[in-house]
């Protein structure tokens, strides 16, 4: 197998953890603290990424969410205050790659169209109940096309379409972090 360097935004708290346990994985709480207000909306996004992603067999029981990775250091997000940046070393097979404007989408409870013929057809359903993705996903009113969006974020794994394969478009996830892991600490 074969290992590759990884970079994780991280709040201070992850070092502490992972030095007194020797482990490190995401939970709802944690979440909910940096969302805030924003949480329950993304949680439901995220809990649909758990269910579907691709190594969710390899899943430890414990383990909530995942944890985000950058592929490239620069990509990585910006310090803020109370935050370390972790640099990995693991092994390639345990990431799951995300296409961050696909997921941006979800996020926003959007169809992932397969390709353009199939993004004019869902356009035109859009067009033709006057309403959003966004409107169609909240509401009762719509189950049969709030399903078909869900149905089309399993294109979230899907790479062959994608139009740029730049690995600044991607990012991973991974369960944990292990402290062996750990490279370097940037703070």
């Amino acid at each position: 197998m074969s290992k590759i360097r990884v970079w994780t935004k991280q709040h201070e708290n992850v070092l502490k953890e992972l030095k007194s346990t020797g482990r490190y994985i995401a939970k709802k709480e944690y979440i909910i603290m940096d969302l805030q207000e924003h949480a329950n909306i993304v949680l439901e996004a995220y809990d649909w990424l758990v269910k579907n992603s691709p190594n969710a067999n390899d899943k430890p029981k414990d383990v909530e969410f995942p944890v985000w990775v950058s592929f490239a250091r620069d990509s990585t997000m910006i310090l803020s205050e109370k935050t370390i940046i972790l640099e990995l070393e693991i092994e390639e097979s345990l990431i799951t790659k995300i296409n961050i404007v696909k997921w941006g989408m979800i996020l926003n409870y959007a169809y992932l169209p397969e390709n353009e013929s199939d993004e004019n057809r869902h356009r035109k359903l859009l067009a033709n109940y006057r309403i959003s993705d966004t409107q169609a996903y909240m509401s009762q009113f719509y189950p049969q096309i709030k399903r078909e969006i869900i149905e089309s974020w399993k294109r979230l794994f899907d790479f062959k379409n994608d139009i740029q394969k730049n690995m600044s478009d991607y990012y991973g996830n991974i369960w944990e972090i292990k402290e062996e892991w750990v490279k370097k600490i940037i703070k």
